[in-house]
């Protein structure tokens, strides 16, 4: 009776610990190529990659969550997964309400696309995606902003004339121009914006980040980042030195 017992309290704990080592990680799943959905319906893209790669090196087991940009955050919070890995940058701003591992990307360039030449960045009309860094910076240049909960309506709205142009990560733009068959271009000069990509956690979770981080660094260090970061975004992109 002892040892049935005995028995039974070990496999509850062993249960417990396979249970915490369980980790959702919430991803928007419309935003190639960091994230998106397939054609099995399954999350796809580098942060798909990514975070499995990170998952195994910190020991944990990866669940995938697909949840609206615009709430991103909110259910985060609420405790609806554990981890945003989102193409989300590295801001002051969200700084106050999660917290962030190390970036896994650099701080890169953001992009204006419009469908012709001569369009009025200053002064004219700006699609961008709600609640990105890139609506923020349009709000405060002068030009009129309108939002989109998603990036694609984005694109829509340049291609109707809903919009001059639409400001966006310059790695999502560049395979949407080079598809476009010269409907879309680059225009204006590239910005830089945000503390690179990183993820998103709870500010309680400081344990679960500090797991991430040492995955991270792992990847930084023995090359494999810089290779998972050009497989998916082309041998021009920004890396690690």
């Amino acid at each position: 009776m002892k040892n049935l017992i005995l028995t039974t309290a070990v496999l509850a704990m062993s249960a417990g610990m396979a249970m915490a080592q369980t980790v959702r990680m919430g991803t928007e799943g419309a935003y190639p190529p960091y994230n998106f959905i397939n054609d099995a319906g399954e999350v796809d893209g580098f942060e798909r990659e990514l975070g499995d790669e990170l998952c195994k090196r910190a020991e944990l087991t990866c669940e995938w969550v697909k949840n609206d940009w615009d709430s991103i955050i909110p259910n985060l919070v609420s405790g609806n997964y554990d981890t945003i890995i989102a193409g989300m940058s590295i801001t002051d701003e969200r700084d106050e309400v999660i917290d962030f591992t190390q970036n896994y990307i650099p701080p890169a360039a953001s992009a204006f696309v419009a469908a012709s030449e001569g369009v009025d960045l200053s002064g004219g009309v700006i699609a961008a995606q709600t609640a990105t860094i890139q609506a923020g910076y349009v709000a405060e240049s002068g030009a009129t902003l309108v939002e989109f909960a998603t990036p694609e309506e984005t694109i829509a709205a340049v291609r109707n004339g809903e919009a001059d142009a639409v400001f966006a990560d310059k790695d999502y733009l560049v395979p949407l121009v080079a598809e476009s068959n010269n409907e879309l271009m680059f225009v204006g000069d590239d910005v830089p914006l945000g503390g690179g990509v990183g993820m998103g956690l709870r500010e309680s979770d400081g344990e679960l980040r500090e797991k991430f981080d040492v995955a991270i660094t792992s990847m930084k260090e023995d090359g494999t980042l810089n290779e998972l970061i050009r497989k998916w975004f082309g041998e021009d992109a920004t890396i690690y030195e």
